[in-house]
């Protein structure tokens, strides 16, 4: 489900009404691919998703290098010298080795445990981009899907449209020959038949265009059939207000989320300068074994343990540290004011997407009428133009204004099912379950939807 306010019907919905025999073969020019396919296509192959991913990644090993920093830092040392020795009563020359093991741990240190604070609320925030990157892609894909979809859509409208004022034309010129139709007639639907011709092309191109942009993210030529919208699926938005909504996406936004991050983050970083002010403590365990004595005298070879705490207490550094603490309050003012941003950002774009995909529930249902209307108006005409009651023009107007409602119930739907997506993603619940719910919109087999058929007007 896109999440519990927000579904594709009840199951009744989710399942043609009549069940479709399964086809014996399916041949190459008959393969579809659905919104789903292409969603696990592109979580393989979009560089954002795949960018992303490593940023996250990247900051969590961040996150552990600072943390090593709180641990103990143990290291070895070995050497050898040869070493030669002059003085008044001798003149020698002999070989010192030297082996010692040494650690070192930080019983207080502020600046090393807050700047390991700040990387760990940086990879919380990067996890939090990366989420909201692989949502933004999410709604990016099924924006591109559909308007694959819109322009096949207009490209097969077109050609209908083309046809069917073809056939007018047609009937026009023998009328006209028969000298029972105006010269204006046929010049208004030839001129029309041109233009659709034009557009025609126009429309090839678009086709082109938008495949184009479906292979940026898939990564490899997307030729076959787009399945469509199946016209037994019942869209709607729930019940749920605005202000749940609203009040979901302030909670859950990734976005959000990343800047609050982003908030802790530069409020560890001022925590962290400030300690520049604290003393350090540290303990510091050795052992040596070493056969050179003072000033590089040969001696028995002795081994040496030391444990020892060390304390350093800063007294002035030029005024550095106090520079350094006064900029990184900016950085948390900044911080701040754009959590404050993204804020507002968050509320305005669930608005936006709640507001639209609702309305756009209405105009389904609205232009599904007009387009029934259309149809009705379109048969008419003709049938009137056939008794002579109307003139061409009239046939021409009435063939228009039912394609022009074809186009606006396809692109109502295209833009309900994508304000669903963005108004998941400004929620924070977008997801491959989200995807999933939208994939059972889309027909199975990739025949044309009732938008797109004329027969009743044929």
């Amino acid at each position: 489900m896109l999440v519990q306010p927000v579904h594709a019907g009840e199951p009744k919905t989710a399942e043609p009404s009549t069940p479709r025999p399964a086809p014996d073969s399916i041949s190459a020019k008959d393969y579809s691919a659905d919104l789903m396919q292409l969603y696990r296509e592109s979580r393989l192959e979009d560089p954002r998703v795949l960018a992303s991913y490593s940023r996250a990644q990247s900051s969590k090993e961040q996150q552990r290098e600072a943390f090593g920093g709180l641990l103990p830092q143990i290291s070895a040392n070995a050497g050898t010298n040869r070493i030669r020795q002059t003085n008044e009563l001798t003149d020698q020359v002999y070989n010192s080795e030297n082996y010692s093991l040494n650690l070192t741990q930080a019983l207080y240190n502020k600046a090393a445990w807050e700047n390991y604070q700040k990387f760990k609320s940086l990879a919380r925030q990067s996890g939090d981009e990366s989420r909201d990157a692989q949502a933004e892609a999410t709604v990016d894909l099924a924006q591109r899907y559909f308007a694959a979809l819109a322009a096949d859509d207009e490209l097969e409208l077109v050609q209908v449209e083309r046809r069917a004022t073809q056939k007018n034309l047609d009937r026009v010129k023998a009328l006209y020959e028969k000298r029972l139709a105006m010269i204006t007639d046929k010049l208004d639907l030839q001129a029309r038949v041109d233009l659709l011709a034009a557009q025609e092309v126009d429309a090839s191109n678009q086709v082109r265009v938008t495949r184009a942009a479906l292979s940026e993210i898939i990564g490899r030529p997307v030729k076959e059939k787009l399945r469509r919208v199946r016209d037994d699926v019942q869209l709607r938005v729930s019940a749920q207000s605005l202000d749940s909504w609203v009040r979901l996406a302030v909670e859950e936004s990734p976005q959000l989320q990343a800047s609050q991050h982003a908030v802790e983050a530069a409020g560890a970083a001022l925590r962290a300068g400030k300690g520049g002010h604290y003393p350090t403590v540290s303990l510091n365990l050795s052992a040596q074994n070493s056969n050179e004595g003072y000033n590089n005298a040969l001696a028995p070879k002795t081994d040496s343990y030391v444990a020892g705490i060390g304390v350093q207490v800063p007294i002035y550094s030029g005024g550095s540290t106090s520079a350094r603490v006064r900029g990184l309050y900016q950085d948390q003012i900044t911080a701040e004011q754009q959590w404050e941003a993204t804020r507002r950002q968050v509320v305005k774009e669930t608005t936006n997407a709640y507001l639209t995909a609702d309305s756009s529930v209405e105009k389904i249902s609205a232009n599904r009428n007009a387009l029934a209307s259309a149809e009705q108006s379109s048969v008419a005409a003709q049938k009137a133009f056939s008794y002579g009651v109307v003139n061409a023009v009239d046939v021409l107007t009435s063939v228009q204004n039912e394609f022009k409602a074809r186009r606006d119930l396809l692109k109502t739907q295209y833009d309900f099912i994508t304000n669903l997506l963005i108004l998941n993603r400004w929620a924070g619940k977008l997801s491959e379950d989200s995807v999933e719910s939208v994939n059972v919109w889309l027909s199975s087999n990739g025949k044309a939807d009732p938008a797109l058929d004329r027969s009743s007007s044929q």
